[in-house]
């Protein structure tokens, strides 16, 4: 019985060794029949030396030459405007007035007291001489005109910053107030930008200080009018760099007689400057731009073939489709320049005839 048993075991076993055995062959059989997947088809473009004009670029915008707010140091009811919106203004000419009549009241009386105690210490004067006027009493009488004096003076002046004039001659924006408005002090009636001519703020990188200075030339181009280069000159340059971003600022002024130009317009800058620069280029269609930094897939060639590696890299300025590559690369450095999305590290490739599609048309 036990013999019999232990046959049967045996021939299981046997049996299912077998099974096992045929269905691990059959396993082998695919996978060495699975054929891998080609490299990756891509485009490749080397880094070049290029000589740039040594013309920078910029974006920046326009702030006029001087610009406030029209204001009231006083309050008070407003009594006339003599302006309409969008006038152009003389300097010093006059805007509103505020009611003032409690005012002139006022510096009737405050006269009436000036002229009081000038005949008073004018008495004093020549009583004093033998001796029936203190010298006390005179000196509080003279105390007092000059008192009166400066009571008068101060009324005056606040008589006459109830007259709103204009601080410089320029262009007014929109009327916000009316007749009849009762003006807050220090609240605004109307914007006065002068705009002749106007100042174009901008900033550039550090590294390019050594090709800045006064009086030189800038051209520039608002989207409003695409066609037309408005020109001017560099007047000043901040002597400080600012220390989170590297840039240094810089400030043109612009001729503006037409008046096409309005502050806070975004403006595109160039700037001429000295000698052609020897810079690295590469087609912009290499580079992916992300907010944590650029890079590009740099192409090596070793045993498995040419594999890509993700590599950093500093780009500077843009033209014509090309960028300009200021670190993480050499001259000669193949990189890919399209089919990117599908590619990782380590990966395969391989180089298509045909450069990428924004560069054939160079390429002809």
């Amino acid at each position: 019985m036990i013999k019999r048993l232990f046959i049967v075991l045996l021939l299981t076993l046997v049996l299912v060794g077998g099974l096992f055995g045929l269905k691990f062959y059959q396993i082998q059989q695919a996978i060495s029949q699975i054929t891998p997947p080609p490299p990756a088809l891509v485009a490749a473009a080397t880094v070049k030396q290029e000589a740039w004009s040594s013309s920078l670029s910029a974006v920046g915008s326009l702030t006029p030459v001087a610009g406030v707010e029209v204001s009231s140091e006083v309050a008070g009811k407003i009594k006339a405007l003599h302006f309409v919106s969008g006038q152009a203004v003389k300097q010093g000419q006059l805007l509103a007035e505020l009611d003032s009549d409690t005012d002139v009241a006022e510096l009737k009386g405050l006269e009436a007291e000036l002229q009081l105690a000038s005949t008073q210490l004018q008495r004093s004067e020549k009583m004093i001489g033998k001796k029936y006027v203190s010298q006390a009493d005179y000196d509080q009488q003279k105390a007092q005109l000059e008192q009166a004096r400066a009571a008068v003076e101060a009324k005056r002046t606040r008589i006459e910053k109830k007259r709103i004039t204009a601080p410089f001659a320029g262009e007014l924006g929109i009327r916000r107030v009316s007749p009849g408005w009762y003006l807050k002090e220090g609240e605004a009636l109307v914007s006065l930008q002068q705009l002749q001519p106007i100042h174009l703020d901008f900033t550039l990188p550090d590294r390019h200080v050594a090709q800045l200075g006064k009086q030189q030339l800038v051209k520039a181009t608002v989207q409003a009018y695409p066609d037309k280069v408005f020109e001017g000159k560099i007047i000043a340059i901040d002597p400080a760099v600012e220390s989170g971003t590297r840039a240094l600022t810089v400030r043109a002024v612009l001729d503006n007689k037409d008046k096409r130009l309005r502050p806070g317009m975004f403006v595109q800058v160039g700037i001429a400057s000295g000698q052609p620069l020897s810079v690295l280029t590469l087609p912009d269609t290499a580079v992916t731009y992300n907010p944590y930094g650029n890079s590009v897939f740099l192409i090596q060639e070793g045993a498995a073939g040419l594999t890509v590696q993700s590599r950093q890299v500093e780009t500077g300025q843009k033209r014509d489709g090309r960028v300009e590559i200021l670190s993480g690369l050499r001259l000669g450095d193949r990189v890919v320049s399209a089919g990117q999305i599908k590619l990782r590290n380590g990966m395969t490739v391989t180089i298509d005839t045909q450069p990428a599609p924004g560069e054939r048309e160079t390429a002809r």
